[in-house]
């Protein structure tokens, strides 16, 4: 596909775009994306906001440009180019005066085929039967935009049975899962290192899961890789956070805040690549010596590889003062590092 756009585009600008357009929007429906991932990939690519509205369906989503979601203030206007997604009050608008040009058409017609699969495998139709993880309906169920009745109705075709209490689960690059609750989250000794790294909401039930997502994403920035450089748990459960909870919310997802106990924590990585590791588990232990058996060096050896950090970090890490400041760099330098999942990179426009 690559090399067709590019013989395309060195014979028709135009064209080129228009293709690159179409295979945009096939990707998405080959992955089942979700109306979510649709909408801000229409406004991405037609460089203007984009919003479906359905008003039977109770659905309301807009994105703008730079790939992130915000609600609208006003209604659609009618000189907007729109196209009808599905039979009833389903359109997609993009949120510029008429006419389209060529391009804002096909991302208009393709955008709208695409949502149409979704909403047709969330209320039936000639997409058939939803699989059991179908993505676009766990983010339907997700979503805070959508109707009780719409997230009834995914719960329903995802057999997720409506008394029970769910766990969403926000997975690191943006995706997004439903997990049946246990009674009450593992202990934090006893989970298991997963291939990816994963924010878990709290216990909900379906018609609440928007709330537990958005816990999810939360406790998604606040985990780790698990290396040298990135210390600390790959899963993060929205029941363990706290008061971190706020400081998660707090936190610019942009990462652009000049914090100067995570320039002192970056520098004192810098230095030796044991470091960080080192001063991780003296913040997460219950002590010295039982941070020293974590890391599996003797206790003097720890003792030396401390004052060499304090130095470098500019305060004393065994107090209990020092030892909550420690644990707070951590915490904002995760979510420095890890924004939020929910406004990923957008996809690269099309040639005007």
């Amino acid at each position: 596909m690559k090399d067709l756009v590019g013989r395309v585009s060195a014979l028709d600008p135009d064209a080129g775009a228009a293709v690159k357009v179409i295979a945009y929007f096939d990707r998405l429906g080959e992955t089942r994306a979700g109306l979510e991932a649709i909408v801000r990939a229409a406004a991405v690519l037609a460089g203007c906001p984009t919003r479906l509205v359905d008003d039977e369906r109770h659905l309301r989503i807009r994105a703008l440009p730079d790939g992130r979601h915000e609600d609208a203030a006003t209604p659609p206007d009618p000189g907007w180019p729109t196209e009808q997604v599905r039979s009833g009050s389903a359109r997609l608008w993009l949120e510029r005066p008429t006419p389209a040009g060529p391009i804002d058409a096909i991302v208009l017609e393709r955008a709208a085929v695409a949502a149409r699969g979704v909403l047709d495998r969330a209320w039936g139709g000639a997409a058939g039967r939803a699989p059991r993880e179908d993505p676009a309906l766990v983010e339907l169920l997700l979503n805070p935009g959508a109707s009780d009745q719409a997230r009834l109705r995914a719960a329903r075709t995802l057999k997720l049975e409506e008394n029970a209490l769910f766990r969403a689960v926000a997975v690191a690059g943006g995706a997004a899962r439903i997990e049946r609750s246990t009674t009450a989250p593992p202990e934090p000794g006893t989970r298991q290192g997963p291939p990816e790294r994963l924010g878990v909401g709290r216990a909900v039930p379906v018609l609440e899961l928007p709330g537990s997502f958005r816990s999810a994403r939360l406790a998604l920035r606040l985990t780790a890789e698990g290396t040298e450089q990135d210390p600390g748990p790959r899963v993060v459960y929205a029941d363990d956070l706290g008061a971190l909870e706020l400081l998660a919310a707090a936190v610019d997802p942009g990462g652009r805040q000049d914090v100067p106990d995570v320039r002192a924590l970056d520098r004192a990585g810098a230095a030796a690549p044991w470091m960080l590791a080192t001063l991780h588990a003296v913040a997460q232990a219950a002590s010295v010596r039982s941070a020293a058996g974590e890391l599996t060096i003797h206790h003097s050896t720890l003792l030396d590889r401390l004052t060499r950090g304090e130095h470098l970090l500019g305060w004393n890490v065994r107090t209990p003062q020092g030892r909550l400041r420690l644990q707070l760099a951590f915490a904002v330098r995760r979510l420095l590092r890890h924004p939020d999942p929910r406004t990923p990179s957008p996809p690269a426009p099309a040639p005007a």
